[in-house]
């Protein structure tokens, strides 16, 4: 009877389950639908590249002020509720495209990425310990994996659509040629563009709803929520005294800033090379934007490998050897200056596969209700991407350092990053054996 209770609670979690992971893909494609529109708005609206970022800075904005707001939501309400509030900011975030296109401004595109990126926030909260609540705790971490495999896949959708329905489509005439318009010229021309810019967000605002209903409508497992009392200080006084959730939460900073810095600064890396062999800067920065592809299909694929070796390793371990292994290519990608400098970028992204929803499910590990509010501070730690790409930026500026290419020589940070990743994992991994003993 109890067998037969245990199965029919496990199908219970199957729709659930794949609604929840279906909201990875749908955060992966907003993630890479965006970063290309640094340089498209800076085009549309002839600014500089500075301010052409103030779109990395809304959206990494959302993410980091919308963490505790949404783990307090959480713990008040449920994981579905979360996940709702999450799908409608999201939803709202994009359809307010339309209004900021019609005002012809930059900054209420701004305000639509941050309202977007809150109903990120509240997804990534949500998702994360919800899909490790559904089911055994033994099985939580390799659960996650699986659920996470279907990010990346969102991802490269998100990099197809801005390169083929965003960039191809966008008036070739650059900055610079943009400048010299008469005011009606370039009003039109940028009518033009942004039509073809909000065009893909207006997609996923109704694709989003349709998920909203769908979610909605669905019966949810409750088996997290038990307590709905925020007690903001004292949990926060809980996490903080655990070590494995504080370690967790500064490897997970670490690792996202390796992540934005492997894949952002692979096209100033390639672009060095392909130069140096006499291509034109245009054609190989296209080359070099291939490689990137190539490093997310990488990802994705190593995502459903590592899962499957989740079975029989333990995740500790296995974080240490990934991260070992990308420290390895790391030292190839600073010291080869030719083609196989650029093979290792690339095979970087396979040991990346692994590292976040591993370092999230152990730091989360045996927190109980305590991890509604231990979601927030990793999902914080996601602001690493948007602190430590700067330090790696400043080098390469320098142009040649020691004699040698500074593009090379920056991925030093990269190197330190994954350090921090792999000692965390031989900790967990020390930690794992004792209680086995």
């Amino acid at each position: 009877m109890a067998i037969q209770t245990d199965k029919s609670k496990a199908a219970g979690y199957i729709l659930p389950f794949i609604l929840i992971t279906c909201c990875f893909a749908l955060w992966g494609f907003a993630n890479d639908v965006t970063n290309p529109m640094v340089k498209a708005f800076s085009k549309i609206f002839r600014m500089s590249v500075t301010d052409g970022t103030l779109v990395q800075v809304a959206f990494y904005g959302g993410y980091f002020a919308m963490a505790f707001p949404a783990a307090m939501f959480i713990r008040k309400h449920s994981y579905k509720a979360g996940v709702l509030m999450g799908l409608g900011l999201y939803a709202a975030g994009a359809l307010l495209f339309l209004p900021s296109k019609i005002t012809g401004q930059f900054y209420p595109f701004l305000i639509a990425y941050f309202i977007m990126t809150c109903g990120l926030s509240f997804l990534e909260t949500s998702c994360n310990p919800y899909i490790l609540s559904m089911g055994s705790e033994e099985t939580a971490t390799r659960r996650l994996n699986f659920a996470q495999s279907f990010n990346p896949i969102g991802s490269l959708v998100g990099m197809y659509v801005a390169m083929n329905f965003i960039q191809n489509r966008l008036n070739p005439l650059d900055t610079a040629g943009r400048a010299t318009l008469s005011q009606n010229e370039f009003e039109a021309m940028k009518e033009a563009d942004l039509s073809i810019l909000i065009s893909p967000y207006l997609a996923i605002g109704i694709v989003i709803i349709v998920m909203f209903i769908l979610v909605a409508i669905t019966k949810m497992p409750r088996s997290a929520d038990s307590s709905h009392e925020i007690d903001f200080m004292p949990t926060l006084k809980r996490l903080i005294g655990i070590k494995r959730y504080r370690e967790g939460v500064i490897a997970q900073f670490f690792y996202v800033g390796a992540q934005i810095m492997c894949w952002t600064f692979i096209i100033q890396y390639g672009t060095r090379l392909f130069t140096s062999q006499g291509m034109s800067e245009q054609a190989a920065e296209v080359l070099s934007q291939k490689y990137n592809m190539a490093a997310m299909v990488f990802f994705c694929a190593s995502r459903f490998i590592c899962t499957y070796f989740l079975k029989y390793i333990n995740p500790g371990k296995l974080l240490k050897i990934l991260a070992s292994v990308a420290c390895v290519l790391i030292l190839g990608v600073i010291f080869i200056q030719g083609k196989a400098g650029l093979y290792c970028l690339v095979g970087v992204s396979a040991c990346m596969s692994l590292m976040f929803p591993t370092i999230y499910g152990i730091a989360l590990e045996g927190l109980g209700d305590d991890a509604k509010m231990g979601s927030a501070g990793l999902i914080m730690a996601i602001l690493g991407g948007s602190v430590l790409p700067p330090f790696q930026a400043m080098i390469i500026d320098s142009g040649t350092l020691f004699g040698m290419p500074a593009v090379n020589l920056s991925y030093i940070v990269p190197l330190i990053c994954f350090i921090v990743v792999a000692v965390f994992g031989h900790r967990r991994m020390k930690e794992r054996i004792t209680q086995n003993a």
